[in-house]
């Protein structure tokens, strides 16, 4: 299949987040009806048996800005630690042709921060680090898509963001307040957490053949035993991003609670957990979009085009959707 599509206008595309995170437009699409609320709503459709499940990975300062010995610049994005090797990081760089290995890359000020190591496929590289934490030289980095320099950097972390991991934020989260969480917990719905270090591969897009060609990308991921067993124990599970479907479906898939997922959702796939999603807006021919289709099937592009016609704000510090499983009913109360 041809990967899902549509036209984004610029204008749409959101470049900065807003002042109150909660205040951002929800389009809720639940049992065939479709409504315009705020993500501050969200309590208001929740009850007794529902479970609100978060993934907590926490975004690292993960691109580094610094310089060769002759002062010639050089960028390194670290994409996740080399297992089994202390100080050592899977990584972008550029340029990267002009850096051999063994290259010392500099912070401003003349202090050696990392080692540029061998070449991997894909054209990573490993760097290894000279210095306690590499994060004290770094900031975190916000998709090519968003031009506007950010403020705070705490407003592309969730509020709940717990254990650093991720390149790129679980975005849906960015919008839950510890408020609209208390008032989920007061509607009578859990609230439980799931790990998945997200990777800059997820917002990759599908560049050319079909949808079946494209290889996913791997990503650490690590379900809780009291999120799983509240999972199965609730009434409707929603999952807050593409990232929780993804660390769910994927201990449903593997039978394992942990480890490494190149789990790649698409249309066909039998969803064994997730019945309700949280998500922004994604890109064009994204594996987001991708998983968006599969979940909620051919309606997706309807209710874009309401979005769109709306005028919600798309992508990461955009608006959000909820959107029930393609083909389901809304439980009674929603």
């Amino acid at each position: 299949m041809e990967p899902p599509d549509y036209e984004l206008p610029d204008e749409q595309v959101a470049q900065h987040p807003l002042a109150q995170r909660d205040a951002a437009r929800l389009l809720v699409a639940l049992g065939g009806t479709v409504r315009h609320l705020s993500v501050a709503d969200l309590p208001s459709l929740l009850g007794p048996g529902d479970l609100v499940v978060l993934n907590t990975s926490r975004v690292l300062p993960a691109r580094l800005r610094l310089a060769k010995q002759s002062g010639g610049a050089a960028e390194v994005l670290l994409l996740e630690p080399v297992p089994g090797e202390p100080g050592a990081w899977e990584a972008l760089v550029r340029p990267g042709r002009r850096l051999a290995p063994g290259t010392v890359l500099y912070a401003r000020g003349g202090r050696a921060v990392l080692e540029v190591g061998e070449r991997l496929e894909a054209g990573n590289r490993v760097v290894r680090s000279l210095v306690p934490d590499l994060g004290d030289f770094g900031t975190v980095a916000l998709p090519p898509y968003i031009r506007a320099p950010l403020a705070d950097p705490e407003r592309y972390q969730t509020v709940y963001a717990d254990n650093p991991g991720s390149v790129a934020a679980p975005t849906a989260g960015l919008h839950l307040t510890e408020e609209v969480l208390a008032g989920c917990r007061a509607a009578g719905a859990g609230v439980a957490g799931v790990d998945l270090a997200v990777g800059l591969g997820t917002f990759r897009p599908i560049k050319a053949g079909p949808v079946e060609d494209h290889t996913m990308h791997a990503e650490r991921y690590e379900v809780p035993p009291a999120t799983w067993e509240a999972c199965q124990a609730a009434r409707r599970v929603l999952a807050v991003g593409t990232t929780t479907v993804r660390a769910l479906e994927s201990a449903a898939t593997t039978g394992r609670l942990s480890g490494r997922t190149e789990l790649f959702v698409q249309p066909g796939f039998r969803f064994s957990v997730v019945d309700v999603l949280l998500t922004n807006f994604h890109q064009p021919r994204s594996t987001l979009l991708v998983l968006l289709e599969a979940f909620a099937g051919p309606r997706w592009r309807q209710l874009y085009e309401v979005a769109l016609a709306e005028k919600y704000r798309f992508l990461s510090f955009g608006d959000a959707m909820l959107v029930d499983r393609g083909g389901r009913a809304a439980p009674s109360g929603a």
